[in-house]
């Protein structure tokens, strides 16, 4: 920037976190800031002195504040190259300033929409024009307009300024960030107008799906880590984050200590979290190969871990191991024992006791990611689940949130026991995550046999009684869809089972409620499927 210029900076955000100490920093280096609207009012009112946009410019706002940067004065203090001749003669001719920084965000168009009952007139008053036009403006000039769009560049740029001068790869990265700031936003305008069109031209039952799954998507995801590799040595992979990702979510967690975190790595510990942020007694999953071959609640957490892991032991060898409580050193002691090895732990919190013996006391110390992911809600995100296919995305809700246990219907002449209820509601919230077919075995509050992803649902029975072993005496069974011959119930009923939750609504379902009534079994029809493909 020409010495001949004052240092000048123009200000205006919508969100003012941590806006005036670092105005202040860039008054103390020297600097004239411009301003407009409410972002002059506040500070002002922190009696930082500001000059008014419109005085510069010699124009007012109008339009209820719609025009008051869109000015030949402001873009032109922008967009000139003030070392250039023909733009030096142009900012002298319109008694242009140039500005050396440009701080600006946007008006919240986002966080609008996702208002309930927010009008269409509302959300596009929402959206931003003259912030996106200077922040755009700056990007481009980023050679001589430093742009600083997020609160979170604040103290790097004042520390670089008060140091000298920003360097240019500094501007590069702020350019960068702005477009890309300027790009979400307008995807999000695109996306919701478009919603908006579909409703519009669309019939009113279906109204709701259109607004759902809109006619164009955009995903936008931060890298956060280049992993080691894929699920197989010879695939590279990548971990990508929401920038607004929620706490509590795999993204949101936090690494205390151990190796770097594979790709299998983290689809186990995101089965592990889905799986015990449902429960809201202290409990514990055992993951191996993104299905739980353990899981358990109980009045502890050591005593939840405990049946989780006896659920099988073999399997657990290697696996990744998911809580709902805070670590504490009676669980940290078990996991611990002799001829134990665990890949990762994912836990709300860790105590102090715990965390240095499960880093200074079994052989893989070095080794085990401890996984701090914050507070656990049960509540649905309403998020959605993508996967890819080729040439395309499927996309659907995420089979999240709580059943309703109260509208389930006992079909059997027998009924369940409170006993055997609590274990059958235990034994469904678990079924859901474990891959189709599935079967589980459930006993006093712990999985003791599970048999995934098999082709045939007699198959997993027998895979999931053979792991139960004796175990399945007086255990309870749950289906993640219905049986459709008698078959898988007689496979299960030779283990000593005594009930059976499942969907219902097969063709065969009297010859299932048959089967069950000859072998004295109560059985629970939920009206809801569980496939997990």
């Amino acid at each position: 920037m020409s010495s001949s210029y004052p240092r000048r900076a123009l200000v205006s955000v919508s969100d003012k976190t941590e806006l005036g100490p670092f105005v202040r920093g860039l008054v103390e280096l020297g600097f004239e800031i411009l301003s407009t609207g409410g972002t002059r009012r506040f500070l002002d009112e922190l009696g930082i002195d500001v000059i008014d946009v419109s005085t510069y410019t010699g124009f007012p706002e109008i339009f209820d504040g719609r025009v008051k940067t869109l000015h030949p004065k402001i873009h032109g203090a922008i967009l000139g190259r003030p070392d250039q001749e023909k733009d030096q003669a142009a900012i002298r001719e319109h008694g242009i300033v140039p500005f050396e920084l440009v701080v600006c965000n946007l008006y919240p168009f986002e966080k609008t929409i996702q208002q309930e009952g927010v009008t269409l007139p509302e959300a596009i008053e929402q959206i931003d024009i003259g912030g996106p036009s200077m922040i755009r403006s700056a990007a481009k000039n980023h050679a001589y307009v430093a742009v600083i769009s997020r609160p979170s560049q604040y103290a790097g740029v004042l520390g670089e300024l008060q140091a000298g001068a920003l360097n240019e790869s500094t501007r590069r990265a702020l350019a960068a960030a702005a477009f890309e700031m300027t790009a979400r936003y307008d995807r999000a305008i695109a996306d919701y107008l478009a919603s908006a069109a579909d409703v519009e031209t669309t019939a009113p039952e279906t109204a709701g799906e259109q607004d759902r799954w809109p006619r164009l998507l955009s995903l936008r995801f931060q890298r956060k880590d280049v992993l080691r590799y894929g699920e197989n040595p010879h695939q590279q992979a990548a971990f990508y984050v929401d920038a607004d990702a929620a706490p509590g979510t795999l993204a949101a967690t936090e690494q205390l200590h151990g190796k770097p975190l594979s790709y299998n790595n983290l689809l186990d510990l995101n089965s592990a979290l889905a799986i015990v942020r449902e429960q809201s007694d202290p409990c514990a999953v055992v993951i191996k190969h993104n299905n739980p071959c353990g899981c358990a609640i109980g009045e502890t957490l050591s005593a939840a871990f405990d049946g989780a892991y006896e659920g099988d032991p073999q399997s657990a060898f290697g696996s990744v191991i998911g809580l709902n409580r805070p670590l504490d050193l009676a669980t940290a002691e078990q996991l611990c024992l002799a001829n134990r090895f665990i890949e990762a732990i994912l836990a709300p919190g860790f105590e102090e006791e715990a965390f240095e013996a499960l880093t200074t006391r079994p052989k893989w110390k070095n080794n085990v990611r401890l996984m701090r992911c914050g507070a656990l809600g049960s509540e649905s995100s309403g998020g959605s689940d993508f996967r890819p296919v080729a040439g395309g995305l499927l996309a659907q809700d995420i089979d999240e949130g709580p059943d309703a246990p109260e509208s389930w219907k006992s079909v059997t002449e027998r009924e369940p026991t409170p006993t055997q209820r609590r274990d059958l509601e235990f034994a469904w919230s678990v079924c859901r995550h474990v891959k189709s077919n599935a079967i589980v075995l459930a006993k006093g509050g712990a999985l003791v046999g599970v048999g995934a992803g098999q082709m045939s649902r007699v198959d997993a029975a027998f895979i999931a009684a053979h792991k139960a072993g004796d175990r399945s005496q007086g255990a309870v069974v749950a289906s993640d869809a219905f049986f459709p011959f008698r078959d898988g119930v007689d496979e299960v009923a030779k283990t000593g089972i005594t009930a059976i939750i499942q969907p219902g609504g097969s063709r065969g379902d009297d010859e299932v409620i048959k089967a069950c009534n000859e072998q004295g079994l109560a059985m629970v029809f939920t009206s809801r499927r569980h496939f997990k493909h």
